[in-house]
């Protein structure tokens, strides 16, 4: 009998995957830190389908299938968010690996820069970008004129906008000047330029948006263009964002200290 028909080792799979060594895995199954298909197994004989049975370490899922490519992307401005673009404007394309066929997660429009995740994983990027998983998003917006304490309190408790009210899960006053301030804001909502519109409501328009993090992933150093694979800690971290249904509890920000100098987000 094939090893694919009688199913594989369990610690050979975690360690095919980047878990740990074949000896690390098997100290976690005998200490009662793996799961298969949400069961807990202890024994080293045990054998699963890895097409099939979906495994769980300390309860971060592990992505089985090594044909999967996670991707971070910092847009640029002036990108569309999309894998081709029907007017000839200058798309995610040029971004992704030549040999994978890979979906943007959510969308940037054109003058928002920063993260953006792309994968081949079509059933996480949908789940991802879907509102009711409750996934946040973080942005630092620049805009018009000094924010005050009363604006922030106003995104927290919601805006109305044409297409209903809008909260904020996060809004933090990092900088107010009187001809523009610097505001961090934490959404779930994947609406058509929904932050900006927030903006606009309460009187602040948007000069400058980036996106520093999606769910788990931070954008960290990454420069306008440039893209790395997520490790197989920020994979695991995202599986574990997509079945989370839960959304996350709006909290309420103080102000932020001031930065000194310039500022490079």
């Amino acid at each position: 009998m094939s090893e694919k028909a009688e199913g594989v080792r369990l610690q050979k799979v975690l360690a095919n995957a980047g878990v740990a060594s074949r000896r690390a895995s098997e100290e976690l199954i005998l200490a009662g830190a793996v799961k298969v298909n949400g069961s807990v197994v202890k024994e080293l004989g045990t054998r699963i389908n890895p097409e099939q049975d979906k495994v769980s370490v300390r309860g971060t899922p592990i992505q089985l299938d090594s044909t999967r490519v996670y991707l971070a992307l910092n847009k640029p401005v002036g990108v569309i968010s999309s894998m081709a673009d029907e007017f000839g404007r200058p798309d995610l394309a040029q971004y992704a690996p030549r040999d994978d066929r890979v979906y943007n997660v959510g969308r940037l429009d054109a003058d928002t820069s920063g993260l953006i995740i792309l994968t081949n994983d079509g059933d996480l990027a949908n789940m991802l970008a879907h509102p009711k998983y409750g996934v946040t998003k973080t942005y630092m917006a620049k805009v018009e004129g000094q924010v005050s304490a009363q604006d922030i309190h106003k995104l927290l408790e919601g805006v109305s906008l044409e297409d209903g009210l809008m909260k904020a899960d996060k809004a933090v006053l990092v900088d107010s000047k009187l001809t523009e301030s610097l505001v961090e804001i934490v959404i779930h909502s994947g609406k058509n330029r929904v932050v900006r519109r927030m903006f606009d409501s309460i009187g602040h328009p948007v000069l400058e948006l980036v996106r520093r993090q999606f769910g788990p992933i931070q954008l960290g150093p990454l420069k306008p263009g440039q893209t790395r694979l997520l490790s197989k800690v920020e994979v695991g971290a995202l599986l574990k964002a997509a079945q989370n249904s839960t959304k996350p509890r709006t909290t309420v920000a103080k102000r932020g200290p001031k930065p000194r100098g310039r500022r490079n987000w």
